[in-house]
């Protein structure tokens, strides 16, 4: 029997971040996927945003991304928000294909030498308080410490962990397509009482690319061209003689979550956790952020280097992102619809949307900006994502996002050189002195004091600020909650008088 530290059961977006994660801070990890090669039948997230796009930044690879898409200043609450005046080095959103993500993603964790078993699923598993022995589609079995299911929204893992999955049962359904059409149709969205309607050429100028809503009537199964021509006659009058269609989907405004991304050895993240609307564009996000707050911690307690409890802060850190996300989404869905009344409610959200504050807010929620984990009281900054500042060392200048392209933790000392001590802590956490000039800007919240020393988590948020007294109250108890105990230091030798 074959065994991984890690088990991953799924290597879409959030199973081929999450594997980076683990990879980079050195644990043994594999993924089990059920496609052959990385190649996605259909399109489904359409682009990246600020913070996706950060954390790529935070380990070296934003520029892989950036190279094969197009920035958009914008982001959309149904309403376009600019925010190209965020305070971020992407203050945009990547317009790029999730099959182009993958792609891009798969090359970066083939680097980190991750082993991925294709043509594969995991069909079971079992527990023993050790371990996890995985049960694979052609007989074979695996070992691990942890199993996360990454593997969608219908998660076997999920089911077969017992992990209830509550929530709201679909109301809308909608088909998107790629194909081609004899007739030129009406390009644009339009929005009627039922749904989204949309079309645009894609970039081959042949080929349609469409959303067309269809009465939701408990449809299941693969949709077909059929369904397609029925859908289009019933919004539009006509199908414009549709024809060889490249892929066709079905997707719903189902919206559930986990009641819980844990249970034993056994963790959920991306759909497997969370399912919802796609209007947004924030499932491949969330999923990128369940992959980066799980990772370094399932690391350190794989290696022992932190108590197994320190799993649980994954849950009660990104359930309450994902829940704010699916409630917003639900609002969205109900803007996505067109009456009198619908009309005159997207109006006013525009009115207000138009006003900076209102603007700001949810552009930086939209964007995954303003994720703030509630890591008690202090600093503004405790809990939120670290600015990417430009720093100055002995060593010369150097971004903070640098600093993290390791994934590993970071004290930042910005006081006199020399002020911390963290020996116990040096064979997990980088301690660097540097000196920064500029503001401290945070989304929505705006400039902040400047603090004198920062903890940062592999995942770039922020666990600790310091005064600048080498004993401020809380670093130990910091570096100890996140980072593990200290390590038992040598024992001085004795010299003779």
């Amino acid at each position: 029997m074959n065994g991984h530290a890690v088990v991953i059961a799924g290597g879409g977006p959030t199973g081929l971040m999450l594997a980076g994660e683990l990879a980079l801070a050195g644990t043994d990890v594999a993924i089990v996927e059920r496609r052959t090669s990385q190649v996605l039948a259909g399109s489904r997230a359409r682009g990246l945003y600020s913070r996706t796009i950060e954390v790529l930044d935070q380990r070296g690879i934003a520029d892989r991304f950036l190279s094969a898409g197009q920035v958009h200043p914008v982001v959309a609450f149904v309403i376009r928000l600019n925010i190209s005046d965020f305070p971020t080095r992407h203050p945009y959103t990547l317009a790029l294909g999730q099959d182009q993500f993958e792609r891009i993603m798969a090359g970066w964790v083939s680097e980190l030498g991750v082993p991925v078993y294709r043509g594969l699923e995991v069909t079971g598993f079992t527990e023993d308080g050790t371990g996890v022995d995985v049960e694979l589609s052609d007989g074979r079995r695996l070992r691990a410490l942890y199993l996360v299911g990454c593997d969608g929204g219908r998660s076997l893992i999920r089911k077969a962990a017992g992990i209830e999955f509550p929530g709201w049962d679909p109301t809308v359904s909608s088909l998107i397509a790629e194909v081609e059409m004899s007739e030129e149709p009406p390009w644009g969205i339009r929005y009627d009482d039922k749904g989204t309607q949309a079309m645009g050429k894609l970039e081959d100028g042949k080929r349609v690319g469409l959303v067309v809503s269809e009465r939701y009537a408990g449809q299941a199964g693969e949709p077909t061209l059929a369904d397609l021509s029925r859908a289009l006659v019933a919004a539009w009058g006509t199908d414009y003689g549709v024809h060889s269609p490249t892929w066709i989907s079905r997707f719903t405004d189902m919206t559930r979550q986990a009641a819980s991304y844990r249970k034993g050895r056994v963790l959920l993240a991306g759909d497997a956790a969370h399912v919802h609307y796609p209007v947004g564009g924030q499932g491949l996000q969330l999923g990128v952020q369940d992959a980066v707050n799980v990772g370094w911690k399932l690391a350190q307690v794989a290696s022992a280097a932190s108590p197994e409890s320190l799993l649980d802060t994954y849950h009660a850190e990104q359930h309450p992102v994902a829940a704010r996300v699916l409630r917003g989404t639900m609002a969205q869905t109900a803007l996505t619809r067109s009456d009198a009344r619908i009309d005159a409610l997207r109006e006013t959200m525009a009115e207000l949307l138009s006003m900076d504050e209102p603007r700001k807010r949810y552009a930086a929620r939209m964007s995954g900006l303003d994720i703030h984990y509630d890591l008690g009281d202090g600093h503004p900054l405790l809990g939120r994502r670290m600015p990417d500042l430009d720093l100055v060392t002995a060593d010369g200048p150097v971004r903070v996002f640098t600093l993290l392209h390791d994934a590993r933790p970071v004290l930042l000392n910005l006081s006199e050189p020399g002020g911390y001590d963290i020996t116990p802590w040096a064979d997990r956490v980088r301690l660097v002195d540097a000196k920064y000039a500029g503001p401290w800007e945070l989304p929505v919240l705006g400039t902040v004091t400047a603090p004198a020393a920062v903890l940062i988590r592999p995942d770039g948020h922020v666990a600790w600020t310091g005064t600048g007294d080498p004993a401020s109250p809380g670093l130990r108890e910091a570096l100890t909650t996140w980072f593990g105990p200290p390590a038992a230091q040598p024992d001085l030798p004795v010299t003779a008088a």
